[in-house]
């Protein structure tokens, strides 16, 4: 039956078809966001949603000194944005959005109130703790209101698994788009700070038209209600800083309170002894110091079609463990384990040590519910193995329709190892082997390619184009395989949309930069270090967060300053003649910006082709959940 019902989605997936229930997604409001270009002039750009239709119209209306009027002679139809020439650098003005249909009005958005000034960016001052900088963050809808909040990760003094060393407790904290406060998690002594240890989701899990916010926490981590889960008196570092002892809880926060609703026991914990010695964990784990054993990865994933999951998961070097679980009426509610070493399910085995520094989600087989892409290995919506290519560890990993030639979905990885899958792509439905890149030679670590990025970036080349950084490999590919240029972009991190045509752009650190295809170079579009913003994560140079938080379909990207007391938000000033619905209707691209914050840091990608010679993208099955909760009663 499994088996048939895979072939008839398959068929639905080549066919373009969606043989799902709707997915709850969240209601967002229009994101109107108002911005000086280089000139001065005020750019205005607004969302539209992924349940309306592309020929919707609207009307634009300016408000200065107490008088307003509509800025546009004939409905704005043939896009999202508006280049508003009338207004100079000494004047505010508050703009706001109507929808037109059957030839009325329809209710008009929230004001967006640009102030006087030319700064191409938006602030948002923080309360930093002392001895801590922002590092990345996530986006939800905390309050049911239809803005974006942000919810940060401030990180104090911090060590990678690999290193010995006490670090400072990890911090989370909510903020309003104003610079409101909205609530302190301080996860305590007994969480460790680094890359791989604090995996936080943002998603609103129960349906209630809020999101939750859900991380590992241990004794000693306290809410934002003041609340101490565990044992506030338990100090389990060990003398070298290392938590390899002691009890592992999995907490769900109300987003806009931060208050701790429901705590479990994290699965799978250390070991069965609450106290393992160094040889049982090395036994479980590969080490007896915490360095494989504490690699955690989290996501969210629709895998009934219908409702998100939290996906929690342990291990990708060697043993690899990855448990569903949904939140209902309160509790959370384990859905399915899966283990690469139960001893019950031998077939697990070539699951083993197939994990990424990051994982994506996506419905790789076209049945309506989502699959978890585990680096070289997929695990279906039902807990079972779906494929391993056995291509082992990598850094980075990109999952969409790379190649519109072919039915479904690619991915793109690299392989940290020195073999013959130094970088490659696979069917994202059947782990097929499409091509692949072999290391000529292996890096000062012994080591295979540390980076690699697929983006559409050259039109004179259908679907993405793929590159890397090391291992000898050098050149830039097409998605079928074959080198198109010796030279590849010096840039191989993060893509983002900004321009206004449909290639992606190049991001990375504190700089936004197109590939000139034609003479090999880049072209810089945004530097915002000449904003005094910085980069996150050292060598990784990220940013806080890259997302469209609102306006019309293009990216945001969010740096912090270089005094850690304020974020930047900067959204693009240049117009555009294409009309898409916002990226965050797009349940896969939604689901990217959940896990962004998931170790290393990869870039969003859409669940559809998005590029040079793409179709209109194709209407999200979803359903916009209404808020239930009253934000008065949340408050209590």
């Amino acid at each position: 039956m499994k088996t048939t019902k895979k072939i008839l989605a398959s068929l639905f997936l080549f066919a373009g078809i969606h043989a799902s229930a709707q997915r709850q997604m969240e209601t967002l409001d229009r994101g109107v966001v108002a911005v000086r270009n280089s000139e001065g002039k005020a750019f205005v750009s607004w969302r539209l949603l992924g349940t309306e239709s592309t020929d919707l119209t609207f009307n634009l209306y300016r408000t200065v000194n107490g008088k307003t009027e509509k800025l546009n002679k004939e409905p704005i139809s043939k896009t999202t944005n508006f280049l508003d020439n009338s207004v100079d650098t000494v004047t505010t003005a508050s703009y706001v959005v109507k929808p037109i249909s059957s030839g009325k009005e329809g209710a008009s958005s929230k004001p967006f109130v640009l102030k006087a000034g030319n700064a191409p960016y938006f602030s948002i001052a923080l309360q930093t703790p002392k001895g801590y900088a922002p590092n990345d963050a996530s986006v939800g809808d905390l309050d049911g209101d239809g803005q974006y909040e942000i919810i940060l990760h401030q990180t104090g003094r911090g060590h990678d698994n690999s290193q010995a060393g006490f670090t400072d407790p990890p911090i989370i904290q909510a903020y309003k788009l104003d610079g409101t406060l909205l609530w302190t998690i301080n996860l305590g002594k007994n969480i460790r700070e680094g890359a791989h240890y604090t995996q936080f989701m943002v998603f609103d899990l129960d349906g209630d038209g809020r999101a939750e916010v859900a991380m590992k926490t241990a004794d000693g981590s306290i809410d934002g209600k003041g609340n101490v889960i565990g044992d506030s008196t338990k100090d389990w570092r060990n003398d070298k800083g290392y938590i390899l002892s002691g009890p592992e809880y999995l907490t769900v926060f109300d987003g806009l309170t931060g208050k701790a609703l429901y705590t479990t026991d994290f699965v799978p914990p250390r070991h069965a002894k609450l106290n393992p010695t160094p040889d049982e964990l090395k036994a479980e784990w590969g080490d007896g110091y915490g360095n494989r054993m504490d690699r955690f990865l989290a996501a969210i994933a629709y895998l009934d079609g219908k409702t998100p999951s939290l996906i929690m998961s342990r291990g990708y070097y060697t043993r690899t463990f990855i448990t569903a679980w949904n939140f209902k009426n309160g509790k959370l509610q384990r859905q399915w384990t899966f283990d690469s070493d139960d001893p019950a399910h031998p077939e697990n085995k070539p699951f083993r040590g197939q994990g990424n520094h990051n994982l994506t989600v996506a419905d790789v087989d076209g049945d309506g519910k989502d699959e978890i892409v585990y680096g070289a290995m997929c695990i279906d919506d039902n807990g079972k193995g779906l494929y391993s290519t056995g291509f082992g560890h990598g850094d980075a990993q990109h999952v969409t329709d790379l190649d519109p030639s072919r039915p479904g979905l690619e991915v793109f990885g690299i392989q940290e190892r020195f073999d013959d899958a130094g970088s490659h792509m696979f069917d994202a439905r059947t782990g097929e082997v499409l091509w692949k890149k072999a290391s000529v030679k292996a890096g000062a670590d012994g080591e295979g390619p540390g980076r690699g990025l697929a983006l559409d970036i050259d039109p004179r080349y259908p679907g993405y184009e793929c590159w890397s950084f090391g291992a000898g490999i050098t050149g830039l590919y097409d998605c079928k395989g074959n080198l198109i240029n010796a030279q590849s972009p010096p840039s191989c991190n993060m893509g983002i949309f900004w321009d206004g045509d449909v290639l992606a752009e190049l991001l990375d650190g504190t700089n936004i930069m197109k590939w000139d295809y034609v003479n090999n170079k880049t072209s810089r579009l945004l530097s915002a270090g000449d904003y005094n913003c910085v980069k996150n994560n050292g060598t990784k140079s990220n940013p806080v967060l890259s997302a469209d938080i609102w306006g019309d379909w293009r990216e945001e990207v969010i740096y912090r300053t270089a005094d850690n007391n304020e974020l930047r938000i900067f959204t693009t000033s240049i117009p555009t003649d294409k009309k898409f619905y916002t990226l965050m209707h797009d349940p896969q691209y939604r689901l990217s910006i959940a896990w962004q914050n998931v170790a290393y840091n990869q870039p969003p990608h859409t669940s559809f082709y998005f590029g040079e010679g793409m179709s209109n993208p194709p209407k999200p099955n979803i359903a916009l959940v209404q808020t239930k909760k009253k934000v008065e009663t949340a408050l209590k």
